[in-house]
């Protein structure tokens, strides 16, 4: 709002210097009559006195706009705020020139008594100039008022979008973290090393969920530099039941996508498919020439199934969604089970897409 005040001062400023002077010529042109000039006063001294006129005349009409955006300053106050403008423009318009009209005509100052016309033409000639003023501040206002509005409103959807992200990121380390305990709980019985193995490489793997979670978007080089750190805890647990096959080009590695979107893809395939030495779990993640990474697995549903809130594949979708991006697509088959998403250049994204 500050930029748009300075906006504001510096307009106002060149309207002053150009427009009083350019004014007063015009002034000077319409009211100087030379062959009724008894005192012979020249034409620049003329024109010197409509200078001050009219530095009187925007003044005050100035003063009535600054008066009025005071007192109606939204954009829902236009009409109380126009009409509040034109009375003072009228009153204070019709006072001064009366007045200064008067005292020409009483003292004879230009050499020569003043008609009643010259009353009406030297009343209303100043308000072709006081309307134009007029029409020009409250353009400007209108639009610079416009713009506010919008920029706020755009803040204020930017602010709704993060505190959306914000709430689905909230999900991901409990979530996390409840999986990896369950995990742990069953290493514990069944090989004790075994666990604390794990919970020295789970300590490593959650440093990078805590750090990675505080972004918006990580480049696809570190999350799959994650998944590995992470299938290696899975495999601690699964041994040889899981396989993970990463098939990603290198110039797509400095691409972005939501953090932790590959954990909670391989972390799906693992909790609802049968994983055994004979008929391994293979996941397979690679991209294409379009811009898409794929996450597949082969799809052996588990008979017992696992109840499940879908926070996985949700929350993922979701973050799409309000980034504003492609959307996630989910396709499955007899034996397979495949998500797409989207790689981000983040030189690409931005709130304005919403």
């Amino acid at each position: 709002m500050a930029s748009l005040h300075w906006m504001e001062k510096l307009n106002d400023r060149w309207l002053r210097l150009v427009g009083v002077p350019l004014i007063s010529i015009v002034s000077n042109f319409i009211f100087f009559q030379p062959e009724n000039d008894a005192r012979h006063i020249s034409r620049w001294v003329a024109l010197g006195i409509s200078l001050v006129e009219c530095i009187l005349i925007w003044e005050v009409a100035r003063l009535g706009i600054i008066r009025a955006r005071r007192r109606y300053p939204r954009l829902n106050q236009t009409t109380a705020r126009l009409l509040m403008q034109v009375s003072w423009f009228t009153m204070t318009t019709i006072v001064q020139r009366v007045v200064i009209v008067y005292v020409y005509d009483v003292t004879q100052f230009w050499g020569y008594p003043l008609s009643m016309r010259a009353y009406l033409v030297n009343i209303l000639v100043p308000f072709l100039f006081v309307v134009p003023l007029a029409i020009i501040y409250e353009a400007l206002y209108l639009y610079r008022q416009w713009w506010a509005t919008y920029y706020e409103a755009e803040q204020l959807k930017k602010e709704a979008l993060q505190s959306q992200l914000d709430s689905l990121k909230a999900q991901i380390n409990p979530h996390f973290l409840f999986n990896s305990l369950s995990t742990l709980s069953s290493l514990v019985s069944e090989n004790p090393k075994q666990a604390e193995r794990f919970i020295e490489e789970l300590a490593s793997v959650y440093r990078y969920v805590l750090q990675t979670n505080e972004q918006l978007l990580t480049s696809l080089g570190s999350e799959l530099q994650f998944i590995k750190a992470y299938f290696h805890l899975l495999q601690m647990r699964f041994g040889r039941s899981v396989e993970l096959e990463i098939r990603v080009d290198e110039p797509y590695l400095p691409f972005f996508i939501p953090p932790l979107t590959l954990q909670l893809l391989v972390e799906n395939a693992v909790k609802h498919n049968t994983a055994l030495p004979t008929k391994p779990l293979v996941i397979r993640i690679y991209t294409d020439s379009a811009n898409c990474l794929y996450v597949s697995n082969t799809l052996r549903r588990k008979q017992n199934v696992i109840s499940s809130n879908r926070t996985g594949l949700a929350n993922i979708m979701a973050k799409y969604r309000l980034l504003g991006q492609a959307a996630v697509i989910v396709d499955q088959s007899d034996d397979c089970f495949q998500v797409m998403v989207p790689l981000i250049q983040e030189t690409r994204y931005d709130y304005s897409h919403h």
